[in-house]
């Protein structure tokens, strides 16, 4: 069993390799931080109050950009219901695409958060704690990408739909995370970061779960 959980992991990892969703997040997030510079204009003080706000606003959004590959191209494949057909759980399915999609989605953000960082404030200082924040949400919105992925799975067209979902649930996240970055009282934000993604990497299993059984009824 474990062995098929490791080639689920490597086959989505291969995958979205593959289908460039490993590089177009990155791209995105530095986009989003050039334009916002070039908006802002070049007043350091302001680009640096309004760094981790955006930073972490195009991450969120970045998470939007796989969930259409994440379930639907393997339900209409027909790839669940082998899956099925050995005896894999829904739980270790959705357990193993979890990962993959972590490994692929979170170090992406973290490579694209240093240099989005230097060029919005330039607090190179910052940037271990900005590391060690994104490394706790990543994994909370690649489960939340999950769920949302397996509910919309059966929609031919779901990409406003998944906004629609997931942004509205993000919003701890995204508040934890910009409070995270505050020199004062970040490591309490921080805190509930971390206890907000691990609630949401608990559920993640069992709803997404419990989802891809009903996608095949």
């Amino acid at each position: 069993m474990s062995g098929i959980f490791a080639s689920i992991v490597r086959r989505d990892l291969r995958l979205g390799w593959q289908q460039g969703m490993l590089a177009i997040p990155v791209a995105f997030v530095l986009l989003v931080a050039t334009l916002f510079a070039f908006a802002i204009g070049p007043d350091r003080a302001v680009l640096a109050r309004i760094a981790p706000g955006a930073i972490w606003t195009a991450t969120l959004l970045a998470a939007l950009l796989p969930i259409d590959r994440l379930i639907r191209p393997d339900h209409e494949a027909g790839v669940l219901a082998q899956y099925a057909v050995r005896g894999l759980a829904t739980e270790q399915i959705a357990a193993a695409k979890w990962l993959a999609h972590w490994l692929g989605f979170g170090p992406a953000m973290l490579m694209a958060a240093i240099p989005a960082l230097a060029l919005l404030s330039g607090n190179v200082l910052a940037i271990g704690q900005l590391l060690l924040a994104l490394a706790l949400a990543t994994a909370g919105l690649a489960a939340l990408s999950l769920m949302v992925a397996s509910l919309t799975a059966g929609f031919r067209s779901s990409a406003a739909l998944s906004g629609m979902l997931l942004l509205p649930l993000a919003v701890p996240v995204l508040i934890f995370g910009a409070g995270a970055m505050n020199p004062i009282d970040g490591l309490a934000a921080l805190k509930l970061l971390a206890a907000a993604s691990l609630f949401l990497v608990a559920v993640s299993p069992f709803a997404t779960g419990a989802a891809l059984r009903g996608l095949h009824r």
